[in-house]
């Protein structure tokens, strides 16, 4: 499709601008060393949810832009070719760059793992939404509890016909 073609703010929606990426070696050790970690066998997602209130946060000289940030980690271990690599980056950006505005403020690094070199970008892309639900940034499909919502209460009172 033709960027010419979208409106102004589907254009801007779909950007991944310098300020949300996670790029500095201290923001990648911070986020390996404090954050919280879910893991598939092709992806492993390292994150750490903005805390404003947190005497760590406002000690940080360093400030970080508001929402969310995205750092990928795909090494030559999972696949030695170039390519590779940069088709695993490029599917796990345009999957982050659909949800970014879903997402509570915070930093999210992807590791890819061995097995992402075998994947299709769609399968890398819902593995990534996969882990993005099990870390709670996003909600899972179907949430709602475990009764239907047709049912009635049963300590509501009784409406006979």
């Amino acid at each position: 499709m033709d960027t010419t073609d979208r409106p102004p703010s589907a254009l801007m929606a779909s950007r991944f601008p310098p300020s949300a990426r996670v790029r500095a070696k201290r923001d990648f050790d911070r986020i390996f060393k404090h954050g919280r970690r879910v893991a598939l066998p092709v992806l492993a997602l390292h994150y750490s949810f903005d805390e404003a209130s947190t005497p760590a946060a406002a000690a940080d000289a360093y400030a970080r832009p508001a929402g969310a940030r995205l750092g990928l980690a795909v090494s030559r271990k999972v696949d030695p070719r170039a390519v590779g690599r940069n088709r695993i980056k490029r599917a796990l950006r345009e999957s982050f760059r659909g949800h970014r505005h879903r997402l509570p403020a915070g930093d999210y690094v992807v590791v890819a793992r061995p097995a992402a070199a075998r994947e299709t970008g769609d399968r890398l892309r819902q593995a990534f939404e996969n882990l993005l639900q099990r870390a709670g940034a996003l909600p899972r499909p179907g949430q709602g509890g475990t009764m239907r919502a047709d049912r009635v209460s049963p300590d509501a009172p009784r409406q006979d016909p």
